[in-house]
């Protein structure tokens, strides 16, 4: 539960507005006198205990959910209004104390140690006769002069004390050079350059600061192959995942990322033309990398060694992956509209094979559509694991079959589509020779709690809760839908807002979301656009502040990044359409309550006939929209009712 979630559940709307606005019940809402402008005449202010939301129908024509009152009450933005409401819900906010500001200057210093450290690298590499050595071997690797400035590689000196003599020179005390993890320290206190005649790898954090370093050996005798910087204030080696910082705009357009080994892998695809590759440095995968990904897209391919160590390394990736990326419950609708809550895999996650004895950065350099080729072919993580499980087993002996079948099937059962859980059992049951009546009653008890798990609330279905769902538990789906996609890709909106104007409806505006933290999110997705200091996602992310999360990217399957990107955006466009849909509805349902429920007249008749008619008008052209094929409609306008108010029709004609 996200802290805006957890103070909305502690504060009662009524309650919290009932402090400063007098409000009177009719029938289960309540209404009263708009503290926003003079009225002393008709009431006109509605708070929706149910949907938890409020709305002036006079001279405001406002409305919101609780942040949004307080935010318009006491004139404050988002972060004033969160601190506000925490601080009368009780809940803990974390401020920046005064040692946090000189813990980031600290930090701050650190980074601009390694940057120079880059550049002193860089120099030695390029303008020294020992550097040279390290510059034929880029080169030997297929590198052009213009990825490893890109990459920022280099070449530390066999030398102990040259770059610590050069960073001492600039003004950086010792301790400071230690911290940063460019020294190391013997037993007797005297410290020392940590890399000595290494080809180095500047390692970045997500936004491309600088957290670390990676240096290969030049000469064969040397020991170990890779060594790194050490566990830094900044660098934590299982948090981070080289070359994620130029990968994620890829990752995020194409919805995919690839896993692969080591970082002249991810350097040699990148040049390659292939920018969705990252690498783990070497060690196992852990959690907290899966979810560094998860910001960027659900679709992750593995490209780990074929050996046998990279076998078990793959194995144990995977099973990280079901870890990080299974996110619990998720919320969708059944055909009655009622609550349904899903608990699955929310992720495609593949293999690939590569040839044995071939890195990817060799098979891209050989060939690049090699490569394109063997991506494309990647395994479902389900069969990979049965393949890899049942490689060199005695498939006939009874054992060897329980012990595949009790790995496989909890991994079948975290997939959400019946219909492939069902693909997959019978291919287990082909591969194990096997009937497949067997597997379905070994797994017996996964679908009886995968049904507990996956529930529909209604009334009269046993210890089940009885839970519909209201209009704003739907809208509120819409809008985290419909926002997600514009935070990762700000410029998107652009496109969104062309495609409004061609069926004649407005731009995408802070009056179609309700909720205060999205609107807070597409605020500050407009400010990104108007803005060219930063990248626009990265302008987004700093800005969110510790109590937002990045949404992640739903599973897309696609024959193409270009159906890829066709699917995303239609689904972009129609939550959006349907999200108008469902506003206009509340306001329709909101005037024939004022019309019909309330002793006090909000809206004359004629005002209400012209509003009502304005509002169905624009319902008929979002219903259009929504049939259209840009949105992902068949085309057909069918089975749109003819509704009839105040003697016109539905789309607007004269009543016959």
């Amino acid at each position: 539960m996200t802290v805006v979630e957890d103070i909305k559940q502690r504060i009662d709307l009524v309650d919290f507005v009932s402090q400063t606005v007098k409000l009177k019940r009719t029938g289960k809402n309540y209404i009263g006198f708009c503290p926003f402008h003079s009225n002393t005449r008709t009431p006109a202010f509605v708070v929706f205990p149910d949907s938890q939301s409020w709305r002036c129908f006079g001279q405001c024509n406002e409305g919101g959910d609780l942040f949004g009152f307080v935010m318009k009450r006491d004139n404050l933005d988002f972060q004033e209004a969160l601190k506000q409401l925490a601080d009368k819900a009780g809940v803990t906010l974390k401020p920046q104390t005064q040692a946090d500001q000189i813990h980031d200057q600290e930090r701050n210093t650190l980074v601009d140690i390694m940057e120079a450290a880059v550049a002193f690298y860089r120099q030695q590499m390029l303008e020294t006769t020992p550097g040279k050595k390290a510059l034929d071997y880029l080169h030997k690797r297929g590198l052009t002069d213009e990825t490893i400035k890109t990459w920022g590689l280099g070449y530390a000196p066999d030398s102990w004390s040259l770059l610590l003599d050069h960073l001492l020179a600039k003004g950086y005390t010792r301790e400071l050079i230690l911290q940063a993890g460019m020294l190391s320290q013997g037993d007797d206190g005297r410290v020392y350059d940590r890399f000595r005649d290494r080809l180095m790898f500047p390692i970045r954090g997500i936004f491309g600061r600088m957290a670390g370093f990676g240096g290969r050996v030049l000469n064969p005798d040397d020991v170990p192959k890779y060594l790194n910087s050490p566990a830094t204030d900044l660098f934590d080696k299982g948090r981070l995942l080289y070359g994620l910082d130029q990968a994620r705009s890829t990752m995020r357009a194409e919805s995919q990322a690839v896993i692969v080994e080591g970082y002249m892998d991810v350097i040699g695809l990148h040049q390659a033309g292939f920018t969705n590759a990252v690498s783990p440095m070497g060690t196992a995968l852990t959690e907290a990398q899966f979810q560094l990904v998860k910001k960027m897209t659900s679709n992750i391919i593995l490209a780990l060694d074929p050996d046998a160590a990279g076998q078990k390394a793959t194995l144990r990736g995977l099973e990280t992956a079901r870890k990080a990326m299974d996110m619990g419950e998720q919320l969708s609708f059944d055909s009655r509209g009622l609550l349904k809550i899903e608990r699955f895999l929310k992720a495609d996650i593949r293999v690939t094979t590569l040839p044995d004895g071939k890195d990817p950065d060799e098979i891209v350099l050989e060939n690049p559509e090699a490569w394109r080729k063997i991506i494309k072919e990647a395994k479902p993580l389900v069969n990979h694991v049965m393949d890899s499980l049942a490689e060199g087993q005695d498939l006939a002996d009874p054992k060897v079959k329980r012990t595949i079948a009790e790995q496989v099937l909890p991994l079948i059962e975290d997939v959400g589509s019946s219909v492939e859980r069902e693909a997959y059992r019978q291919r287990l049951a082909a591969l194990l020779r096997l009937d497949s009546r067997s597997l379905q009653l070994n797994t017996a008890t996964a679908s009886h709690d995968r049904r507990k798990r996956n529930r529909v609330y209604d009334e009269g279905e046993g210890d089940q809760i009885r839970q519909p769902v209201t209009m704003a538990a739907k809208n509120r789906v819409l809008e985290e839908f419909t926002i997600k996609y514009l935070v990762l890709d700000p410029d998107s909106l652009y496109l969104i807002d062309r495609c409004l104007a061609q069926f004649e409806l407005s731009e995408l505006s802070l009056e179609d979301f309700q909720e205060g933290d999205m609107k807070h999110l597409f605020t500050l997705v407009k400010q990104s656009l108007s803005q060219s200091e930063y990248e626009r996602s990265d302008f987004v992310e700093m800005n969110l502040g510790n109590d937002f999360e990045l949404p992640e990217i739903p599973v897309v399957e696609a024959e193409s990044l270009s159906d890829v990107q066709s699917r995303l955006f239609k689904d972009r466009l129609r939550s959006i359409l349907r999200l108008r849909k469902n506003n206009i509805e509340d306001r329709l349902r909101e005037i024939h309550y004022l019309q019909n429920e309330t002793e006090e007249k909000a809206y004359s008749n004629d005002e209400a006939n012209l509003l009502y008619l304005d509002l169905i008008e624009s319902r008929r052209k979002i219903d259009q929209a929504m049939i259209s094929p840009e949105s992902g409609g068949s085309g057909k306008f069918q089975n749109i009712p003819g509704v009839y108010y105040a003697g016109r029709r539905y789309d607007g004609s004269s009543k016959k």
